[in-house]
């Protein structure tokens, strides 16, 4: 590393070289947002995931619905939603034609 002019402060922070960084996210409902994602890719044409709420380890639906979309965006699959009090239902979109 090269060293700081004379008269500089020392560094509260150490310094790292960017191309170490880990750059992708993995937020804490990672696991629960893959494991819906597999079993999405599997499902046949016209059918929907029932996912219960209670389920989910406390998440709350808007952020399980934003982790699950952000995921599927990355996959690149186009995913529909819909949530009732009890459930949250995730489905594959119909391709136009």
């Amino acid at each position: 590393m090269k060293k700081e002019p004379k008269g500089t402060p020392p560094l509260k922070y150490r310094r790292v070289e960017v191309s170490a960084l880990d750059r992708g996210r993995r937020g804490k409902h990672h696991d629960l947002v893959q494991g819906i994602l597999r079993e999405l890719e599997t499902l046949s044409p016209g059918s929907a995931m029932e996912i219960p709420l209670a389920d989910v380890g406390g998440i709350g639906l808007a952020n399980l619905r934003s982790a699950v979309h952000r995921a599927s965006t990355t996959r690149g699959l186009e995913i529909e939603t819909l949530a009732d009090e009890k459930n949250f239902y995730v489905w594959r979109k119909k391709k136009e034609e």
